[in-house]
């Protein structure tokens, strides 16, 4: 073969290099990596390519959602309060809305409801008065305390309900829990119901059957616990602890 066949075969690989090369580099300057990959990249490649995908992209590719909710299951697992102090770190060192929001919610992972409800009552004001992640954690640590009448208040407050949008599901599986505790039961059965209907996961339905079961409504209870039985099997190893925690919660009322 000649000389100008071998350069004519080689030169598509040589624009498939360059090509890939490039992307790589626009990589590297978009999720802000150390410019030294550029170098590695536009003077070796293709193995500089080869390198920074290899080192950088495939693990970024493989960190999907369910991967960081299992690392962060394990963090929790060994170091139950190191999302607490890194944000309470945080609020201190810079005390934001949603530094505030976070340590809150870390406080709330830990039982500490007091320290949530007075996090998310100081978050929620001004421009922020009306958020509605702040105000259905404070209406959900309101209830842990067992303060239902101002949970139910509160949760009011939340945009929607009484407009064309209906309330997120969150907040209606909150309404529904301040209701049972004021003894509204056909109220509270109507929202449990809905929630059940609208949000995914075990907890409404463990919540509605825990519902049932202290109504009398027993068989109906039974029948949603061996539901959740059934779903718990079909359930991902790394969700299933989680939803396991639910269905127990149910059960103990049976």
């Amino acid at each position: 073969m000649s000389a100008l066949g071998l350069l004519g075969g080689s030169l598509p690989l040589l624009g498939l290099s360059l090509v890939l090369s490039i992307a790589l580099a626009v990589h590297v300057v978009r999720t802000g990596r150390e410019l030294f990959w550029l170098w590695i990249i536009l003077i070796f490649q293709p193995l500089g390519g080869l390198v920074y995908f290899i080192a950088i992209v495939l693990p970024d590719l493989t960190r999907g959602p369910a991967a960081q909710r299992l690392e962060r299951s394990a963090r929790a697992a060994l170091d139950p309060m190191r999302e607490y102090r890194e944000a309470k770190q945080a609020c201190e060192e810079t005390p934001t809305v949603r530094n505030q929001s976070r340590l809150a919610h870390a406080a709330a992972a830990l039982g500490r409801h007091d320290e949530a409800e007075r996090l998310y009552a100081e978050a929620a004001h001004g421009i922020h008065a009306e958020d509605p992640a702040l105000l259905l954690g404070r209406a959900n640590a309101l209830l842990e305390l067992d303060r239902a009448d101002e949970a139910l208040r509160v949760i009011e407050l939340i945009p929607g309900g009484e407009t064309a949008d209906p309330l997120a599901p969150g907040a209606v599986l909150a309404l529904a829990r301040a209701h049972e505790r004021l003894g509204d039961t056909a109220q509270a059965d109507a929202a449990y119901a809905e929630a059940v209907q609208r949000m995914p996961g075990f907890e409404a339905q463990a919540r509605y059957a825990a519902f049932m079961a202290r109504n009398g409504r027993k068989a109906e209870a039974q029948a949603a616990v061996a539901e959740m039985d059934k779903r718990l099997t079909k359930l991902a190893p790394q969700f299933r602890k989680e939803g396991r925690h639910w269905r127990d919660l149910a059960a103990k009322e049976l």
